[in-house]
């Protein structure tokens, strides 16, 4: 028995690690990483130079229209972090599509469904090696950021910085975590991608509507919605419920996919 028990976790290990060679062993990885960070860095430049433009103009006016100091590099990064959630979940469905239907395209969902690893286990190790992915797509940009603003004046707090970018990673953790359990219901590359950008358009929906509806249904469409507690992220504002909801969308991602993996066993004997 302890010797299964120590199967099951070098698995886990093995499986987290087979996943990331997939990823960074793959051209089409580092196509969509190029494209990736050639927008974010031409939005960071255009934002930079929009408001460096701003803080001139209110330097040739004499500050007579500045009612209170600005924190330029507050302002920067918060209106910059917006921009890269989008840019990142217009990203993701195209990095979870392929998380289970490639193993059905491989032959090697047979193996995972024979071989003694508990569904969590395969499911926990795919969603480590995605987010080390996002993580190695995202440091670029982070220490782009980190060099251009640390000079500035007033200086920008870790806080805020470290902060949003955990933020970032908790709201791709739940997508990707959801985006995988749409993976693991077709065999079709395209069909999950499809699915997992319906998935990103109905959070948007989600927190338009809690953005233009009042009431109770607003109200609750604030607080089920990710993208809202991201932006309470970027702006340095941790709660513990929007820990728990990010942990619930983490969750439920992951126990959806170890029953639709069970339901796949079953069926094949």
């Amino acid at each position: 028995m302890q010797r299964l028990h120590l199967l099951r976790d070098r698995a886990g290990v093995v499986l987290y690690e087979r996943e990331l060679r997939s990823y960074f062993g793959s051209p089409f990885f580092y196509g969509i990483a190029g494209a990736f960070w050639l927008l974010a860095g031409f939005f960071f430049n255009v934002q930079l130079q929009s408001l460096l433009s701003q803080l001139a103009a209110f330097d040739q006016q004499g500050g007579a229209t500045i009612t209170q100091p600005i924190d330029a590099p507050y302002l920067l990064i918060q209106n910059f972090m917006g921009v890269l959630g989008f840019l990142l979940l217009l990203l993701l469905p195209m990095l979870s599509m392929g998380l289970y239907t490639e193993e059905r395209k491989r032959t090697t969902l047979e193996l995972l469904l024979t071989a003694p690893v508990r569904n969590w286990t395969v499911a926990i190790a795919k969603l480590l090696a995605v987010l080390t992915a996002v993580v190695g797509l995202l440091l670029p940009i982070a220490l782009y950021e980190a060099i251009a603003l640390g000079s500035s004046s007033p200086a920008l707090s870790p806080w805020i910085f470290l902060s949003g970018y955990v933020g970032l990673l908790l709201l791709a953790a739940a997508v990707l975590s959801l985006g995988m359990f749409l993976s693991s219901l077709t065999d079709s590359t395209v069909l999950a991608a499809i699915l997992s950008f319906l998935l990103v358009l109905a959070l948007w929906a989600l927190d338009s509507l809690g953005g233009s509806v009042s009431g109770a249904i607003g109200d609750i469409s604030r607080h089920l919605s990710l993208l809202q507690q991201y932006s309470q992220w970027v702006e340095g504002q941790v709660s513990s419920a929007s820990v728990i909801l990010f942990a619930s969308a983490i969750g439920l991602g992951l126990f959806l996919t170890a029953q639709s993996v069970e339901l796949l066993r079953v069926r094949r004997g």
